[in-house]
């Protein structure tokens, strides 16, 4: 315990004071618990998640202070985890009993019990994440630390409260939480913890994967991603939940000929891609963008290694992967797809040789998704040879001059026919019928060729000498 150290300046929201009211009514003890209290120890920016833990009925206190503040929202009730929630303002509350755990080996679904604040400090993952301020108005704002976690604070050490072993078999959820808080907090996981880990990796097979992907998402959205996903490779969790990518690992040599470790240079690509970039989808595309390359490599005595058409299988195995994992399967995997189909194009465009009509279909292609095609592409970039990498970048600065001359003469970003299926319809007296799709993608591969300019005049000229051609007649013969 840490009991002469207050920390009543993290308490100043007035939500805090009403919440004491409220317990005291009800004959409740109630502390401030885990992430809001670590947060403010490190100084971080104020979190807006406040976990409450009461020696009692968490679910009627969350029910007693919803009632006595103006404005907060409906309570949200758990029942399968004894949890509630409110909002309030620009915050979020959840609370629970203080109680006991006890897990059987093949769930992370604990039975529960009623238990003591120490009880509920012991079921924590970690010492930082055990903090607890008292609530009481006669220890307002007391630290409550069993476990010497604000020493751990200090030295940047993720511990656990009891034996690890038994933390992590317990709920192995706790173990991508360890990575996640050593990326997120810059933090060292205690070696006992870590071996821990790497003995039960396996365990995470029995953790939902919408849960894993939440620690992965957060994994991914930290400023340097690599920190916390070569962790999980160290850990052998990366090769049960993402083994397309770690299948990238390793150089093979033939007849003196090699290709670089495609695993080290993905994590490379996140982090450059990191550090312009706070989408998420974005990120997962530049980590996803080389995991065709695995089941497409081969080795050519002619030319050395090749991996023809890794984009495209890439963009096939992105959608398994997002359903196998239980991602989001709708525009989100769509554009992750998109990206890693298109990751190669780009860098054709800087040749010489390359005509206006395939920038023109870049741009048509990538449409709204351009610039971070782009930036994804720029990302590629890991060369650590000074003279490529300048030629590299000024590649791509020819593409985007090719593309901003293309874009300002065809308008082709979001493009859209100048003659639409209504207006062949009305044209030729026709209805609905496989014409309409012909006549249009005519008019498009003719604009995109550059064969007629993106303009209404000469696409209904053309769309004129198409119809007549499928044997279709204009109904105004004046046409």
């Amino acid at each position: 315990m840490s009991p002469n150290i207050y920390c009543v300046e993290a308490l100043n929201h007035p939500v805090f004071k009403t919440l004491s009211h409220v317990a005291q009514n009800l004959d409740l003890e109630c502390y401030v618990i885990g992430g809001y209290v670590r947060d403010h120890l490190l100084n971080r920016a104020g979190s807006k998640d406040i976990d409450i833990v009461a020696v009692g009925d968490g679910i009627a206190l969350a029910q007693a202070l919803a009632d006595a503040l103006p404005g907060a929202s409906e309570v949200s009730v758990f029942k399968n985890y004894g949890t509630a929630m409110l909002h309030y303002q620009d915050i979020t509350l959840e609370f629970v009993g203080a109680r006991k755990e006890s897990y059987t080996h093949n769930s992370r679904n604990p039975k529960v019990a009623p238990g003591s604040l120490a009880d509920d400090q012991n079921r924590r993952d970690f010492t930082i994440n055990a903090l607890a301020l008292s609530l009481d108005q006669n220890q307002w704002g007391a630290l409550l630390d069993p476990f010497t976690g604000v020493d751990h604070l200090a030295a940047k050490l993720l511990i656990t409260p009891l034996d690890p072993q038994v933390t992590f078999s317990d709920d192995p959820l706790r173990m991508m939480r360890a990575i996640r808080f050593a990326a997120q907090l810059d933090f060292t996981i205690d070696p006992q913890a870590w071996l821990s880990i790497k003995n039960q990796a396996e365990r995470i097979k029995i953790i939902a994967p919408e849960r894993i992907v939440d620690e992965l998402n957060k994994i991914m959205s930290t400023p340097k991603p690599s920190a916390g996903l070569s962790l999980m490779y160290e850990a052998g969790l990366l090769d049960i939940i993402l083994p397309e990518v770690t299948a990238l690992l390793g150089v093979e040599e033939i007849e003196g000929q090699r290709h670089k470790d495609n695993f080290w240079h993905t994590l490379e690509v996140v982090d450059n891609i990191s550090r312009t970039t706070e989408k998420l989808w974005l990120r997962w595309a530049a980590l996803l963008h080389d995991i065709g390359k695995a089941p497409t490599k081969r080795f050519d005595p002619k030319i050395g290694w090749t991996f023809h058409g890794h984009e495209f299988l890439g963009g096939k195995m992105v959608h398994k992967l997002f359903k196998r994992l239980h991602m989001p399967l709708n525009e989100k995997v769509k554009y992750v797809q998109k990206l890693v189909a298109m990751s190669s194009r780009p860098i054709i465009i800087a040749e010489d040789f390359v005509t206006d009509s395939a920038v023109r279909r870049l741009v048509f292609d990538a449409s709204d998704d351009l610039e971070d095609l782009m930036t994804l592409c720029e990302a590629d970039i890991t060369t650590k040879n000074p003279k490529k990498q300048k030629r590299y970048m000024q590649n791509f600065a020819t593409v985007r001059q090719k593309i901003a001359e293309v874009e300002q003469r065809d308008h082709l970003r979001n493009f859209q026919p100048p003659v639409d299926g209504a207006e062949i319809m009305e044209t030729f007296g026709i209805g609905p019928s496989p014409f309409i799709g012909q006549i249009k993608e005519t008019i498009k591969e003719a604009i995109l060729e550059g064969e007629i300019p993106n303009q209404k005049e000469a696409a209904r000229a053309l769309m004129l000498k198409k119809g007549i051609s499928l044997g279709l007649t204009p109904i105004n013969s004046a046409l």
